[in-house]
């Protein structure tokens, strides 16, 4: 078999197409491989660069003992049969810019790489990364022209993994005892939900007291942006690059895990017409399911003040686009 192709002589394996080579999309080209969940594409258009990054990791096979294939282009036409396709392309956060910031630099980068990848794997789930998360969701879903349920925004299994973290270094407990929930917007408008947070089934509210609960939520609100500031030169990418594996991994293999992701609201937690951050089931079709949890009046009103921002920055892009 040559490296250049994907073909099984018994069947053809999964196959998942990254759109942007940065270090998001490289580190998830890797996480992928190296958990033997796919084979993959990675397409940039900085000619050579995906090539060499999809060298480096062929390369890394001869230790890591796998047989994943991963191929680098700038080409569309490369990315064919696509199961899962993933766009990270866009500038990313830099220090002093909010997420908002980004609309008009990345409205239309993702608006192009979803339909050219769309035209090429009309069958595809698709997984939207680039910032503003929910807003470039939306965008993309209407440019690829897939159904709802196979458009599906990173950014929920992100903060919920950001808040695991933060709760088990407060408790000095293992994370594997730990579950969390967050809701709404990729940003300031997230809205962490203690309530349905636990350590071993018990809800972090009966461990903790509001004042450290209430520090907690604000650091994770602000997870990004503590790892941007520290970093200086970039942004995070081995946390993207896991909680979008995991995103993956649960479709590829049917898993329908309840993951909190930006899926498309009709009606749900009184949104329409709307990508914001819900727990969901995620599975082979994509989106199979809104789970719908009891929130408090004031979860409510929370989730939808984080539903109108993101909505009036839709409108934003769409005029961009316009």
């Amino acid at each position: 078999m040559s490296y250049s192709s994907f073909d099984s002589p018994t069947d053809r394996r999964h196959r998942v197409s990254i759109i942007g080579a940065g270090r998001v999309g490289s580190t998830l080209a890797q996480r992928l491989v190296e958990k033997n969940i796919a084979d993959v594409v990675l397409l940039d258009i900085v000619e050579g660069m995906p090539q060499g990054i999809a060298l480096d990791l062929m390369e890394a096979r001869g230790v890591e003992r796998h047989d994943r294939l991963v191929i680098g282009t700038s080409n569309y036409a490369d990315t064919s049969n696509s199961d899962v396709v993933v766009i990270t392309a866009g500038r990313p956060r830099l220090p002093g810019m909010n997420r908002e910031d980004l609309i008009k630099t990345n409205a239309r980068i993702v608006a192009d790489a979803a339909q050219k990848a769309i035209d090429q794997s009309p069958d595809a789930i698709l997984i939207v990364v680039t910032n503003p998360l929910d807003v470039m969701t939306y965008l993309a879903w209407e440019a690829s022209g897939l159904p709802q349920r196979r458009v599906v925004g990173m950014a929920g299994v992100l903060d919920a993994a950001r808040f695991k973290t933060f709760i088990a270094m407060e408790l000095g407990v293992s994370i594997q005892e730990i579950n969390a929930m967050v809701m709404g917007d990729h940003g300031q408008l997230m809205v962490p939900l203690p309530r349905y947070s636990t350590v071993a089934g018990v809800p972090i509210t009966e461990l903790m007291d509001s004042a450290t609960i209430d520090r907690l939520v604000e650091r994770t609100r602000n997870g990004g942006t503590e790892v941007m500031e520290l970093m200086k030169t970039g942004s995070a990418y081995f946390a993207p690059a896991s909680s979008i594996a995991l995103m993956v991994e649960s479709i590829l293999h049917n898993q329908s895990q309840v993951v909190p992701a930006a899926a498309y609201l009709q009606g749900e937690y009184g949104l329409q017409d709307i990508f914001l951050g819900v727990p969901c089931l995620l599975g082979y079709q994509g989106v199979e399911r809104v789970v719908e949890l009891n929130l408090t009046p004031a979860e409510m009103e929370a989730l939808a003040a984080s539903g109108e921002v993101v909505r009036q920055n839709v409108e934003r892009a769409k005029v961009i686009l316009s």
